[in-house]
Formats: C-alpha cells, structure tokens, sequence
C-alpha cells in the first residue's frame, strides 16, 4: 500500500482486509473482526453512493497496526444496510476522516463496474462479439487512440 501511495504521489490508498488479518491493539494481537466485535460498536450514517442515492450503514474505525502492514493505519468496518457481515476497509492516510475514506471507498465500484465491462466485451469474456487477439486488440487500439487525441488537445 506505501508503494501505490508513492506511485501516487502520495495520495491516499484505500483497500481491504480480511476478517481474520490480524491487528495490534493495547500490545495484544487478535484478528481485525474479533476488535470490531468486542471492543468497538459501529454507529448507524447515511451515505451518499454512484449518483448520489442515499443509503444506511454501519460504521466503525480506530487507527490500528496491521500486523502483516507493520504500521499503523486507518481500519474502517463497514456493513450496508441488510447485510450480516462487515467488511474491513484498511488506508494509509490516517489524517481523512472516517466519512471522506467511507465516500472514496464507494467509487471505487464505478472502476470495477469499467473493468468487467471492459473485460466482457473487448474479447476477453464468453460475450465478446470477436473473441482472441482481434477482440482484446480494438479495445487496445481505440484507447491508444483516444491517448493520442488527448495529447494533441492538451499540445
């Protein structure tokens, strides 16, 4: 994660964790979902997801040492409205507030949604219109020249 946040410039890395990766709180060592359980209720927000419906969730955070990361960072645990389970959201800049990590955790779904959608239909999924090579190499060459465009916009 410190490496994808240099590549970034430093920006902030948001990504998760396994419920049973293990955490370090107070010197002792358990994993992230038994501290969320018993130490660390989650309250009830409303979050603004992909086009700005609102939704509710549960939340909890606190700033942890993953103990496979070597460091502290931010954990968040996240469960939507309906769902049993949380999930556990890991960053790296532990000055964002828990609601802006939350918020830049939603759109990462809009990129997911980009890549399967890519995936499915540039030649690389059963749905593909030309399948193999000739399939996978339209989508290369359209974005290749879309960059090009861009370049001689900006120049």
């Amino acid at each position: 994660m410190d490496e994808a946040a240099k590549e970034s410039g430093g920006s902030q890395v948001i990504s998760q964790l396994r419920k049973n990766q293990n955490i370090e709180y107070r010197g002792r060592i358990r994993s992230v979902e038994s501290y969320f359980n018993s130490i660390n209720k989650g309250i009830d927000q409303i979050i603004r997801v992909r086009g700005g419906k609102e939704i509710k969730v549960t939340v909890s955070s606190a700033r942890l040492k993953v103990s496979s990361h070597s460091k502290k960072r931010f954990v968040i645990a996240l469960k939507y409205d309906g769902e049993n389970d949380y999930r556990y959201l890991v960053a790296t800049d532990l000055t964002w507030r828990t609601q802006d990590i939350i918020q830049a955790y939603t759109l990462r779904w809009l990129i997911e949604v980009f890549f399967e959608d890519w995936k499915l239909y540039e030649g690389w999924g059963r749905e593909a219109k030309q399948l193999d090579e000739e399939g996978s190499s339209r989508g290369l060459i359209l974005s290749l020249l879309f960059d090009h465009c861009l370049l001689l916009i900006i120049n």
